[in-house]
C-alpha cells in the first residue's frame, strides 16, 4: 500500500537530519559523508555516498528522501500493481528512466520512480502517457524486479540484478545428474537458470529455512521460504521461467523431466560452501504448472546435543534418566514440524557408543548418522516397518529407532522388541503426552502389554524465539498478566517483538522447544493396564506433577525467551479452565482458556 510519510503542513527537513532522527545514521557518519561530498564539490549525492559506504540502505535513503520531498514512499509488490496498464508507457522509457506505471484512476497515472529529483521526468512521462502523472518513490531494484516479472524479455533473463550475494560455486551437486532429455532441459542447463536455482537454495540455507516453495501462478513464479514455522516471500520471477526452474530441479534430483502429469519425489545431495545439505524434492502438477516443494535437511541441526534443544532443567534430568534405561519404549510426539526428529536423533547420539548396536528404520532416511545402522522401508515391495523390524530384531540390536508407529502391526513389534530387552525410540502424531497412551490403546494394543513396555512419552512443540537484537521490554496488558498469575509465575519484565534486519522485521529469530514429559511409574502402569479414558490419564498425570506444554512455555516467557501469545498459539492442551479462586501449581494443572485481544 502507498503510505504517506510526511505532511504538507510540516516544515521540510534535510535528508541527513532525517536519517539521523530515524536512527539509520549517526551524527559522526553524517559529518564524514558531508565532508566527503563538499570535497568532491557535489559530484555525488548524499544518498549515493551513504549506500556506497553501506552506512544506509537504498530503502532507508528513499524513505527519508520521500519525507524531504513530501512524496509517498512505497515498497512494491504485486498487490500495488495493475498489470493491465503496464503498456501505458513504452518499455524503452520504463527501462531508461527506471520507472513503473502502477495504476490509473480516471486521467491520473501513478508511476513509481527511483530518481524523484529529476525535475523534467514528470513532464516527459505526461507527454508520453497523454495523461496527468502522480509519482511515488520506490527503490530501483524493486522497480527492475517488477519490470522483469511482468515485462520479461523473451531473449535474455538478467539474473544479476537479483543475485548479488551468492558465490558462483556456492552450491555444488554431489551426485551426477541424468542427461537432458527434453526441450526444457536445454533452458534448465543454461547458466542463468543454474545460477537462479543455486541462488534459491543458497539463500534458503543462509536464512535457515526448513522448506522452499516454488509456486507458479497466473502472472508470476513465486518463491517462498518457511523460516521459524512461517512462510515469507523471497522472490517474484517471470512466469516463463517456471518450466525451466522445475526441470533444473528435476535434473538435479534424477527425476523424469518429461513427466508433468504425475507427482514425483526425489532427493538431492549438495555441498554448500563445503557443507553437505540434503534436499527432499516433491513435485505436484497444478493449474499453472508444477509446484515444487523442497525440504531442507541440514545435518548440522542433528549434531546438536540435548542441552542445546531448549530443555528446561527439570525435564532434561528426567529425560536423561529415561534414556539410560536398558529396555522399554520412549516416544516423542507432536505435529509435523515440531522437531521430533531432531530430538530423537540427538537422543540416539547420546546413547550411541562403540559398545552398542544402534539401528533405525525410517521412511525415508532423513539424516545420515555416523556410527548408526539405518534402514529404509519400501511399501511398494512389501518392506513395511513391521517387516523390517522383525528382521532387524534378528540383527542383535541394542537400541532401535522406528520412524513412526503408524498401525497396530508396527506397535506390536515395537512392544515385542521392548519386552525382549531392547530400548525402542519412536514417534506418534498426537496432541499431548496422555493422548499418546489412548491412541496406542485405540490401535488395538492390550493395556497390560503397553503398561509393561512404555517408559515415557515426550510431547513437544516449537515456538518462535524473540530476536535478542531488537526485543524490547513493555508494559504487558492485563490479560497477558492474568495468564502468568494463574500459573503462579511472577515476571519482572515482559518483552515484545519489534523487528530488525537480522530477523527480517518479524521480531523473532529461531525457535524454542516446549516439552511435556509423562514418565510411566508404577502407579501409571496400574492405570494404563485398565484401559483408562483420556480424562483419567490426564488427572493421574496432573496429580503426579507432570509439567504441561503450556506451563513449560510460560516459564520461557518468564526468562524473556518468547511471548505469552506465542506460547498460547503453539501449545494445545485442551483442558478446561480453572475456577476463579483456583491458583495453578507448577505441577501442571488445568491451563486457563484465555484469548488475547
Amino acid at each position: 500500500m502507498i503510505r504517506p510519510v510526511s505532511s504538507l503542513l510540516e516544515p521540510k527537513r534535510r535528508l541527513g537530519d532525517l536519517l539521523v532522527t530515524r536512527g539509520y545514521l549517526s551524527e559522526e557518519q553524517l559529518q564524514v559523508v558531508l565532508d566527503e561530498q563538499r570535497s568532491s564539490r557535489g559530484a555525488k549525492l548524499l544518498g549515493e555516498l551513504l549506500v556506497e559506504r553501506s552506512w544506509a540502505t537504498e530503502e532507508q535513503v528513499l524513505e527519508c528522501l520521500a519525507v524531504e520531498l513530501g512524496l509517498p514512499y512505497v515498497k512494491l509488490d504485486s498487490r500495488l500493481f495493475d498489470a493491465k496498464i503496464v503498456d501505458t508507457l513504452p518499455r524503452d522509457v520504463i527501462e531508461k528512466h527506471t520507472v513503473l506505471p502502477l495504476f490509473r484512476v480516471r486521467n491520473t497515472l501513478t508511476v513509481a520512480v527511483s530518481e524523484p529529483t529529476n525535475v523534467f521526468l514528470v513532464e516527459q512521462l505526461a507527454e508520453v502517457a497523454k495523461c496527468e502523472i502522480q509519482i511515488v518513490i520506490a527503490a530501483a531494484k524493486d522497480i527492475r524486479r517488477m519490470v522483469q516479472t511482468y515485462l520479461p524479455n523473451d531473449r535474455v533473463f538478467v539474473i544479476d540484478d537479483i543475485i548479488d550475494d551468492a558465490k558462483e560455486d556456492s552450491v555444488r551437486l554431489i551426485e551426477a545428474s541424468v542427461e537432458d532429455i527434453a526441450a526444457d532441459a536445454v533452458a534448465a542447463g543454461q547458466s542463468p537458470i543454474i545460477k537462479l536455482v543455486n541462488y534459491i537454495l543458497y539463500n534458503a540455507v543462509k536464512d535457515k529455512a526448513s522448506d522452499i516453495h516454488i509456486e507458479p501462478g497466473d502472472r508470476m513464479l513465486r518463491i517462498r521460504y518457511r523460516v521459524d514455522g512461517a512462510l515469507y516471500q523471497s522472490l517474484e520471477l517471470p512466469m516463463n521461467l517456471a518450466p525451466a526452474v522445475a526441470s533444473r530441479i528435476k535434473i538435479m534430483a534424477s527425476l523424469d523431466i518429461s513427466e508433468r502429469r504425475l507427482p514425483q519425489d526425489g532427493r538431492i545431495h549438495v555441498l554448500m560452501e563445503k557443507h553437505p545439505i540434503d534436499l527432499r524434492i516433491s513435485t505436484l502438477p497444478g493449474q499453472f504448472g508444477e509446484k515444487v516443494v523442497i525440504r531442507v535437511l541440514d545435518n548440522e541441526a542433528i549434531n546438536m546435543s540435548l542441552q542445546q534443544l531448549g530443555f528446561s532443567a527439570d525435564i532434561y534430568e528426567q529425560f536423561r534418566i529415561q534414556l539410560e534405561k536398558p529396555n522399554g519404549i520412549a516416544l516423542v510426539t507432536g505435529p509435523t514440524g515440531s522437531g521430533k526428529s531432531t530430538t530423537l536423533y540427538s537422543a540416539l547420539n547420546t546413547v550411541n557408543s562403540i559398545e552398542s548396536n544402534v539401528c533405525t528404520v525410517e521412511d525415508p532416511i532423513e539424516f545420515q548418522l555416523s556410527g548408526i545402522n539405518q534402514f529404509q522401508t519400501n511399501e511398494k515391495i512389501g518392506l513395511t516397518f513391521g517387516a523390517v523390524l522383525r528382521s532387524l530384531l534378528r540383527q542383535d540390536p541394542d537400541t532401535v529407532l522406528i520412524g513412526e508407529i503408524r498401525d497396530e502391526d508396527t506397535a506390536r513389534v515395537a512392544i515385542q522388541a521392548a519386552l525382549t530387552g531392547h530400548l525402542v525410540f519412536s514417534t506418534l502424531h498426537t496432541n499431548d503426552a496422555c493422548g499418546t497412551v489412548t491412541r496406542l490403546l485405540d490401535m488395538g494394543v492390550e493395556g497390560y502389554l503397553l503398561a509393561a513396555s512404555l517408559n515415557m512419552v515426550l510431547a513437544q512443540r516449537l515456538g518462535r524465539r524473540l530476536c535478542p537484537k531488537c526485543k524490547k521490554p513493555y508494559d504487558a496488558p492485563k490479560d497477558v498478566r492474568q495468564v502468568m498469575e494463574r500459573y503462579s509465575l511472577e515476571v519482572e519484565t515482559y518483552f515484545r517483538p519489534v523487528g530488525c534486519k537480522k530477523c527480517r522485521n518479524t521480531g523473532f529469530s529461531g525457535r524454542i522447544a516446549m516439552h511435556e514429559l509423562l514418565v510411566i511409574d508404577d502407579h501409571m502402569r496400574e492405570i494404563i493396564a485398565t484401559n483408562p479414558t483420556l480424562g483419567v490419564l490426564r488427572e493421574a498425570a496432573r496429580q503426579s506433577g507432570m509439567i504441561t506444554l503450556r506451563y513449560d512455555g510460560l516459564r520461557k516467557v518468564k526468562e524473556g525467551i518468547t511471548t505469552v501469545e506465542e506460547v498460547l498459539r503453539s501449545s494445545n492442551e485442551g483442558w478446561a479452565p480453572p475456577k476463579k479462586s483456583e491458583t495453578l501449581e507448577c505441577g501442571g494443572s488445568t491451563p486457563p482458556s484465555i484469548q488475547l485481544k
